[in-house]
């Protein structure tokens, strides 16, 4: 699959974590290729390592990658830019403040790149201090509007809203999304998505009418014991974005 047909019916992709090749392989089967497999650059000793592991993947799972920082870790920028250049994958993650310098080392403008902006407990203003220096200072307010058109400045093709924290900053989410439908950008739900709020997340992106979703469903599915991520769950979360577009 492309780039582009990686979204269901054109609107989202499912992201969730691959634990091993083929919990990966089991993921992709189950969202029928509608999916990104997060792997986490925190997990790896090296970029090299990184890199020659992902490279695998991606041939397993049509480049179907999605290069992760690790629970958001602003420290992580400089390791994913690395692997990103060398693995090229269709999706990378990360802080705002190292959004341009990823894609200038990517060389291209294929691969999707996210911008990590934090909710600030003031609706339609986001944080966009989220870097590895700029996230220990105070945050920045940054209307969200402002903030997008930066963002598309830098090479991003959307915004990482984290941490979510579910339903709880629902009104900044909507906001968000909102604006993002209005500079047609993409939209990265992530932090404390679950079976339970997932399809209430997910229709308020696609009711605001954001052009593309990415939801990202991390810890809720993953088997506490194995480490991967539930195969069942990925087909329920597949079939409410099925039955939502």
């Amino acid at each position: 699959m492309s780039h582009e047909q990686r979204f269901l019916n054109n609107r989202v992709c499912l992201n969730v974590l691959g634990n091993s090749l083929e919990n990966a392989k089991d993921i992709f089967e189950a969202a029928q290729g509608h999916v990104l497999v997060g792997l986490l650059s925190k997990t790896y000793p090296s970029v090299d390592v990184a890199v020659e592991d992902m490279n695998r993947y991606m041939k397993e799972i049509d480049g179907a990658v999605s290069v992760g920082l690790g629970a958001g870790d602003p420290k992580q920028w400089k390791m994913v830019a690395d692997i990103a250049k060398e693995v090229q994958p269709q999706h990378v993650n990360q802080v705002c403040t190292a959004t341009g310098y990823t894609r200038g080392l990517l060389g291209q403008n294929d691969t999707y790149v996210n911008s990590l902006l934090s909710p600030t407990g003031k609706v339609g203003y986001v944080n966009m201090a989220t870097g590895e220096f700029s996230s220990q200072v105070e945050q920045t307010l940054v209307p969200i509007d402002t903030a997008i058109v930066m963002l598309k400045e830098m090479g991003a093709n959307s915004v990482k809203f984290y941490p979510m924290n579910g339903l709880s900053t629902r009104d900044e989410f909507v906001a968000v999304c909102e604006a993002c439908a209005r500079h047609d950008f993409m939209v990265e739900p992530t932090g404390s998505l679950d079976l339970e709020n997932f399809e209430e997340i997910l229709q308020i992106a696609l009711d605001a009418g954001v052009p593309k979703v990415i939801p990202h469903v991390y810890s809720s599915v993953i088997d506490p014991v194995s480490k991967d991520t539930r195969i069942e769950d990925v087909k329920t979360l597949y079939e409410i974005m099925k039955r939502l577009v």
